[in-house]
């Protein structure tokens, strides 16, 4: 196998393992308060940001475990010999970038700046923020499982 396929699968699977634990980490690991309260800002009526921040940040943290859980675990399994300094790249820059997300103020921003404000506001919370916010996730993904997958 040369270097350039070997990368090419262990991209692959670092994609991969990434994918299935952010959907476990998001849908099943965290918990119902954290859903609920990460994305409280002092300017909504009745929030609170440091409970949106305390909330984001144990959820980035279960999250961010579960992708290494998975990588580490996928990684021995499938015989991959992944770096873990690329590894601990890519988990840092899955982790930043979905507390950042996950904040929502931030993406609405951005949906705002970018002319999709009212795709946003489509559905409520569970129709076009969920999935401007899981596109953003995928893409991020994406480049990290690249990282991850680099030796």
């Amino acid at each position: 196998m040369t270097e350039h396929s070997t990368r090419a699968v262990r991209f692959a699977a670092a994609y991969a393992l990434m994918r299935m634990a952010a959907d476990l980490g998001d849908h099943w690991i965290q918990s119902d308060h954290q859903a609920v309260t990460k994305g409280q800002h002092d300017e909504n009526d009745g929030e609170s940001s440091r409970a949106g921040r305390i909330a984001c940040t144990a959820h980035v943290a279960t999250y961010t475990a579960t992708q290494a859980v998975a990588l580490f675990a996928g990684s021995r399994a499938l015989g991959l010999r992944l770096k873990p300094s690329r590894v601990a790249a890519a988990l840092t820059l899955s982790a930043a970038t979905h507390w950042w997300a996950d904040r929502r103020i931030h993406l609405r921003a951005v949906a705002a700046a970018t002319g999709k404000e009212r795709f946003y506001a489509l559905g409520g919370p569970l129709g076009g923020a969920y999935a401007l916010d899981q596109a953003f996730h995928h893409t991020v993904e994406t480049v990290a499982a690249v990282i991850a997958g680099s030796n």
